[in-house]
């Protein structure tokens, strides 16, 4: 009967670590091999960004002019658009690239198979 010794804790964070290692070499790869995504998709990601960041901005901030010439009072109404409208953009922004990170992170590894098993 064999007994196995208790792992301590610098050997699960090392079989953790090259867990890890191991995932991000095989997303490396298939990364490299993918020939779907090359200079015109980041490209096309870094403008959706933008626009995703931009758009919601400059709403806020012209709701926010309307509201101050409909309604003037002491607060700005601008400022609190325009901030607004920032962080709706950042968080549309946030959502869309991890939509398309999610599409390449859980792919499923590819099998690579083994011909001299059967001789």
């Amino acid at each position: 009967m064999s007994e196995e010794k208790p792992k301590h804790g610098h050997e699960i964070h090392r079989e953790q670590l090259k867990e890890e290692v191991l995932k991000k070499g095989a997303r490396r790869e298939r990364a490299r091999k993918d020939t779907r995504h090359g200079m015109y998709f980041g490209l096309g990601m870094f403008g959706m960004v933008g626009w995703a960041v931009a758009i919601p901005t400059i709403l806020g901030l012209l709701l926010g002019i309307w509201i101050d010439r409909t309604w003037p009072g002491q607060a700005s109404w601008t400022l609190m658009g325009l901030l607004g409208g920032v962080i709706l953009g950042c968080y549309n922004a946030w959502y869309w690239v991890q939509k398309e990170s999610s599409k390449e992170a859980y792919q499923p590894p590819e099998v690579e198979e083994n011909h001299d098993e059967h001789w």
